[in-house]
């Protein structure tokens, strides 16, 4: 099953029972040699499911000792298209190693 890290809203319940009809369970680790930005959110769906106008986003800083906490999940193949479907296009998926030796995906800022 694909693995996903999540720093923001898709660790939220609420935003977990309408992407994927289901609450996730997941554990905590650190995605290294990324830093914290920020995106204003516009597409309506997402702000609804979210609640946010302003999201998390991943910058590649390059520098390990640049650390970010969240959650991996274990995803179906078909949650994972799910979450990309809600990714808005200021996202991109890419593969990442965590801390703990974990690979899974990320989402990270596309520019």
């Amino acid at each position: 099953m694909p693995k996903l890290f999540s720093y923001g809203t898709l660790q939220q319940k609420n935003v977990q029972l309408a992407n994927f009809g289901r609450e996730l369970n997941g554990h905590k680790d650190i995605l290294q040699g990324y830093i914290i930005g920020e995106v204003e959110i516009t597409d309506e769906r997402v702000l609804r499911e979210s609640g946010k106008a302003f999201h998390p986003i991943l910058r590649l800083s390059g520098n390990n000792a640049d650390e970010v906490p969240g959650t991996v999940f274990e995803l179906t193949d078909a949650e994972l298209a799910q979450a990309d479907d809600y990714e808005v296009d200021a996202y991109m998926r890419l593969k990442a190693v965590l801390k703990s030796g974990t690979e899974c995906w990320i989402y990270a800022a596309a520019d």
